[in-house]
C-alpha cells in the first residue's frame, strides 16, 4: 500500500505560481493512476487534475486549464502539481491521492473523489487578492 504526503503549499498573491509535491512511500507508486483534489471550506472536495501511471494522459477540470500542470516522476516517486496565474479561488487545501483500480497504463485516474482509495493528509494554499 503506497502512503501519500504533500508539501509545497503556502500563501501567495494573486497571480503568483506555487508548485505542490506529493511524495509516495512503497515500490508501485509507478503502477498508481494519481490525482489532485481540493477542498475549499464549506465545499465538498473536488477534482483538480489526474495523470495516468507514465504520465502520458492527463486530465484537468475546466478552471485550471491552462494554468495548472500535473506531472510525475517515477523514479523519484513524486507527483507534482505546478500551479500558474493563481486566482483567490484556488484557495482551498489540496490533496493528492492514488487510483489502484485503474489497470491500464495509459488512463489517467477518474474524476470521483471516490475512486481512490490512498489519501495523503493535505496542504493549504491560500490566495490573497
Amino acid at each position: 500500500q503506497v502512503q501519500l504526503v504533500e508539501s509545497g503549499g503556502g500563501v501567495v498573491q494573486a497571480g503568483g505560481s506555487l508548485r505542490l509535491s506529493c511524495a509516495a512511500s512503497g515500490r508501485t507508486f509507478s503502477t498508481y493512476a494519481m490525482g489532485w483534489f481540493r477542498q475549499a471550506p464549506g465545499k465538498e472536495r473536488e477534482f483538480v487534475a489526474s495523470i495516468s501511471w507514465g504520465g502520458g494522459s492527463r486530465d484537468y477540470v475546466d478552471s485550471v486549464k491552462g494554468r495548472f500542470t500535473i506531472s510525475r516522476d517515477n523514479a523519484k516517486n513524486t507527483l507534482y502539481l505546478q500551479m500558474n496565474s493563481l486566482k483567490p479561488e484556488d484557495t482551498a487545501v489540496y490533496y493528492c491521492a492514488a487510483d489502484p483500480k485503474i489497470t491500464s497504463p495509459l488512463r489517467a485516474g477518474l474524476r470521483l473523489v471516490g475512486e481512490y482509495d490512498v489519501w495523503g493528509q493535505g496542504t493549504q494554499v491560500t490566495v490573497s487578492s
